[in-house]
């Protein structure tokens, strides 16, 4: 997958405009991002990186992953992503997490320009932060800078390969771009990880009867 990213990302940087395919391909939206912290603490203007315990961590998010693929209902579903996305959101650090918030905030109101600024930021001080690199990779979306998009999908998913958020960004660039063969590969990767996602179940019962010649 990352080897078709690479591929792709500089064609696409030197092929925009991408003609919109309707609204049957809807972007992501504000709306779509996970909940930012709502009262982040006061760094006083100084840099503050935590490293947590990347193994206690990790071992936490396999058994969440764990519990997403085999839960019963889309309640219990929604319980375990909706933690997975509370620790995606854990930076380790009060500064990240204040520019994250403000990031949101800018995002809110349409001023991507001030969320890159501070999306940049965020990728300098947590390289190894995959939420900040999804984070900027869906802000470029949205300005349809579609080659930048995908070079930080990359980064989101060399960190976090069971990302569904970029996993979801990059089938839906991809389905945009005509490879509907490998969106519709991502976008059941997509589904593997999280079984809870209707839109990616939607889009590929569409893909999968464009395949076959039907009406979509």
């Amino acid at each position: 997958m990352l080897t078709l990213l690479l591929s792709i990302a500089p064609a696409i940087a030197g092929a925009q405009p991408v003609p919109d395919l309707g609204p049957e391909v809807e972007p992501p939206s504000a709306e779509d991002f996970s909940p930012l912290p709502d009262d982040p603490p006061d760094a006083g203007g100084q840099v503050v990186v935590e490293e947590t315990d990347p193994e206690e961590e990790q071992s936490r998010l396999d058994q969440l992953f764990a519990d997403l693929a085999e839960s019963e209902g889309p309640k219990a579903s929604e319980r375990a992503a909706r933690e997975i996305q509370r620790i995606w959101m854990e930076s380790g650090s009060d500064t990240v997490d204040i520019l994250m918030s403000r990031a949101g905030q800018a995002i809110q109101t349409e001023d991507h320009a001030l969320a890159l600024d501070l999306l940049d930021v965020v990728v300098v001080l947590k390289p190894s932060y995959a939420e900040g690199w999804n984070r900027r990779a869906t802000v470029h979306y949205m300005r349809e800078d579609f080659g930048k998009s995908l070079v930080d999908i990359e980064r989101t998913l060399a960190i976090e390969p069971r990302h569904w958020g970029a996993l979801s960004g990059l089938a839906i660039i991809q389905r945009r771009l005509g490879f509907d063969t490998d969106a519709l590969l991502t976008f059941k990767r997509a589904l593997e990880v999280n079984p809870g996602l209707e839109n990616a179940t939607e889009a590929i019962e569409d893909l999968e009867k464009k395949a076959e010649g039907a009406p979509a």
